[in-house]
């Protein structure tokens, strides 16, 4: 893990997406986190010791969906699945499928595997999985706060987790999305799908994928709209959190009771054109019952709580 210190940042953005404003200032106590996401290897060591089952390797139950058909309530997950051609993109099912058997073993159905991905980020893992994990290793999820102070390695408000400049001397710093969004991938960071972890430059707080290859699952809920905060030293909210769900957040939408919580950081499906997510300021809400190809997570230690040791998991005594 890696040590974050505690203090005063501008958290958000204005230049961007509006679900991101307004900038404010927040202030985090210092903590540990994890340098990379969770990776196949990792979340593999802790389902051996444990014996835990993913939501998506569980049949739905049908009271909580009472108005899907009992036919499609099977164990499975959402995979990206790559058109042919130009899609309507306001349509998000022309790229998403409901894949029966899709899970973090089989990360696009029966037949595939995770031989040889033991460095890529775990994958179609819900918000509740991703909390065994961490509980299961002594450690938590970080706030969005926390994330975002992180994923901004020192650099006070700069777009990217490395600076202003997408490709610095034309060099790749993340792993997204070349082409035209979703038909035509171009992989010109020399990546079609997720990436080993490690495999882009970290940022000034030696973390790595802080943007793009996987979104990253916080503990917050998701709300619409935030408080602008102060400027004053004495009343800038500390570590702010949302603890409890709104139900406004997900009106007229499939499924809209579902809490929803935040997501952090982009992933490798993540373009220009359609969304340029891979800012530290970015974020999404997600539906903690979803599991898809291209959500993971990464963990923190806070101060007061005992450092794991530097193997990220490892047997619980």
């Amino acid at each position: 893990m890696a040590w974050v210190p505690g203090g005063f940042f501008t958290m958000g953005s204005e230049e961007f997406y509006r679900e991101e404003a307004p900038r404010r200032r927040v202030s985090v106590d210092g903590f540990w986190i994890d340098e990379h996401p969770v990776t196949v290897a990792e979340f593999g060591r802790f389902a051996a010791a444990t014996g835990y089952v993913t939501e998506a390797e569980r049949a739905p139950l049908p009271d909580d969906y009472p108005e899907a058909d009992p036919g499609l309530l099977v164990a499975g997950s959402l995979v990206f699945t790559q058109p042919p051609g130009p899609v309507d993109l306001r349509d998000v099912r022309n790229w998403w499928s409901w894949t029966p058997g899709a899970d973090w073993r089989h990360p696009w159905g029966p037949g595939s595997t995770v031989a040889g991905r033991d460095r890529h980020p775990v994958t179609h893992v819900a918000h509740g999985d991703a909390l065994a994990y961490a509980a299961w290793a002594g450690k938590e999820l970080p706030t969005e706060a926390e994330w975002e102070r992180a994923a901004r390695g020192g650099l006070e408000g700069a777009a990217y987790p490395w600076g202003d400049e997408f490709t610095p001397g034309g060099r790749f710093m993340a792993n997204t999305w070349q082409g035209r969004f979703p038909w035509e991938n171009l992989a010109s960071d020399g990546y079609e799908r997720t990436s080993p972890v490690k495999s882009f430059p970290p940022n000034g707080y030696g973390l790595y994928d802080m943007a793009g290859n996987v979104w990253e699952w916080t503990a917050d809920f998701y709300a619409i709209r935030r408080a602008a905060g102060s400027t004053h030293s004495c009343c800038v909210p500390h570590n702010p959190r949302v603890t409890s769900y709104d139900g406004r957040t997900g009106a007229g939408q499939p499924g809209g009771h579902i809490p929803r919580m935040v997501i952090k950081g982009g992933s490798h499906l993540c373009a220009p054109s359609y969304c340029l997510r891979y800012r530290p300021a970015a974020r999404q809400p997600e539906s903690v019952d979803t599991a898809t190809s291209h959500i993971g997570f990464r963990c923190v230690v806070r101060p007061g709580s005992p450092r794991p040791a530097e193997t990220t998991v490892g047997p619980q005594s």
